[in-house]
Parts: structure tokens; sequence; C-alpha cells
């Protein structure tokens, strides 16, 4: 049966930036050891009658699947808890609905809008929560790329990696991440898309502790110019339809396609956190082609969510 450190039990993962390093690692070598017992196909019910609330106030199909599979394959069951079926969606407090849902459950995943939010909801909850996307952050996207990049290139520490396009929830979270853990981050955003002020100074201080950089350019070329990691993400998340068509105008340049992937390290991988919007963002042939590690990267998910589950869930 696979040792699982308990030292973080209890603990709430509202955002990559509240774990340090050590811990960040701790989930990441769990998840490569659950992954290859899920290749062998050996059990690791580690959770064994735990239930696992998933609270959606926006749509998913990685969230939902990845947590619902994760929580059955560690021995548990996950209760899907639209928003429009709870009493929070009329009016209820999230301290009350915490309150209530932590007399019923083990965990409590929460996908929403405010980032607010989720912080309310694990000050009150007496049962771990788990931040599976707000506006702000998307730190269970971030473990699963950091995973992901480590798988790859066998390394975090030192490795370039080119975030292009809106500096949004993905690009904060991978940023903090990517600083914990002593990488080379650049991000290449229009004016008006730069990531947000608080979070690149949270990252340049975690940089600096652990020998890496956090730099933000405007040149999509020049952000990715010997990069071994090039990622992307759409240029209109979920609320942000109305504003599409100006959104596309001002991060048309942004696109990663052959071209802009010629400036990289020969050897770079592509990553996406999905859906893919192609003729935007990334080109259909990049994605589907020999630098794609996209589809590790989702599988990923399932994963590194595990790993997050077997530590934090008592």
């Amino acid at each position: 049966m696979v040792e699982v450190a308990q030292h973080l039990k209890g603990r709430d993962f509202t955002r990559i930036g509240t774990w340090n390093s050590e811990e960040l690692k701790t989930a990441l070598d769990l998840a490569d050891e659950l992954k290859s017992l899920r290749e062998r196909r050996e059990p690791h019910e580690l959770l064994p009658g735990r239930t696992l609330g998933m609270i959606f106030q926006k749509p998913s199909t990685r969230t939902r699947v990845s947590f619902e599979v994760g929580i059955a394959e560690l021995g548990g069951r996950g209760l899907y808890l639209s928003a429009g079926d709870l009493q929070l969606g009329r009016g209820e407090t999230i301290k009350d609905t915490g309150t209530v849902l932590s007399r019923y459950l083990d965990a409590i995943m929460i996908r929403t809008f405010a980032q607010d939010d989720v912080e309310q909801l694990a000050e009150h909850a007496n049962v771990p929560v788990i931040n599976g996307l707000t506006d702000y952050s998307h730190p269970c996207q971030a473990l699963a790329d950091l995973m992901t990049i480590r798988e790859r290139l066998s390394r975090l520490s030192g490795v370039r990696l080119a975030y292009l396009g809106d500096g949004n929830n993905v690009c904060v979270s991978l940023m903090v991440g990517a600083a914990r853990f002593g990488m080379r981050f650049v991000a290449a955003t229009p004016k008006g898309y730069e990531p947000d002020a608080a979070a690149v100074t949270a990252a340049r201080r975690a940089a600096v502790q652990m020998g890496g950089t956090v730099e933000l350019v405007r040149d999509p070329a020049d952000a990715a110019r010997e990069a071994q990691v090039v990622y992307t993400d759409v240029w209109s998340s979920m609320g942000q339809e109305e504003d599409s068509k100006r959104r596309r105008k001002d991060l048309a340049g942004y696109q990663i396609d052959e071209k802009l992937l010629s400036h990289a390290s020969p050897d770079a991988i592509v990553l996406h956190c999905l859906p893919a919007h192609y003729g935007e963002e990334i080109t259909e042939d990049v994605l589907y082609g020999p630098q794609s590690a996209v589809w590790d990267q989702a599988e990923n998910r399932l994963h590194a969510q595990k790993a997050l589950l077997a530590l934090i869930v008592e």
C-alpha cells in the first residue's frame, strides 16, 4: 500500500501560493506514484468510504470528470452539487453552507467565480476545501501543469516557461507555482492583460528564494525564445463572452503556431489547459503535433487531484 504523508491532513487548497515548495513536491511525488499504480491497474483505495462534495457554479468537463473518477479510484464517492440545486443559489450564505456541508462530507471542491467565496468557504467549513477554479486562480490546473513539465523534462528548476496571451487565473497560478520551483517564468501579454500585480510580486519573491525568475514582456517571440515550455489558454474565459470580439483583436498576435514555436527550444513542449479554440490562441496542427504534451497534461489533472485528496482528506 502507498505510504501517504500525514502532515497535510485537514489542509485547504484555495491558492497554490498557500503551499510551500516542499508541500507541493510531496503532492507531485505522490501523483507520480498514483499514476504508476493506475497504469499497472493496482488498487490504491486510500480514502475508503469518504465523500467529496463538488459544488459547481461554472460548467466543467475536466474538473468534474477528474475529481469524480479520482475520488472513486481512491475508494470514496463524489457528489455533484450544482449551484442551482443548492440553497446557496437562493441566498443561503457561504458560511451556513460550509457549516452544514461539513457535517455530511469529508471534503469540498468548489468551482465558482469569486476567489473570496472559496476563502470564505474554507474559513467556515470544518473539512478541507479545494479550489476547482475561480476567476482569480486555478491551483489544481497548475499542479497538473507542474507534474507534466517534470514528467517530460525530468526537472522543474531552471526550466524556461513562456506563457502567451491573457494573464488570467491559469497564468496567475502557473506563475506562482513555477516560482515555487525555481523556474524561469516569462509571460507575454498585451497591455491591459497582465497577470495580477500582487501575484506577480509574490511570485517574484518566491522565485528569488528558489533561484528562479519572473518576467513580464509584450513580445511573444521574445518570451518564446529558447523556452522549453510554451503555454497558452483561451482568450475569452467563462463570463467574458460579450468581450470576445475585442479580446480576439487585442490578443491576435499571441497565437501559438509553427512560426511562434520556431523561436522556442527545438525540443520544447506545448501546453494548453483546454478547451482550445483553434485559430485563436493555438492552431490545431500544433495542439496535435509532436511537441504537444496537452493530452498528458489533461490526464494529469486526475493524478494530481487524487494525490491532493489523499494528502488532505482525513
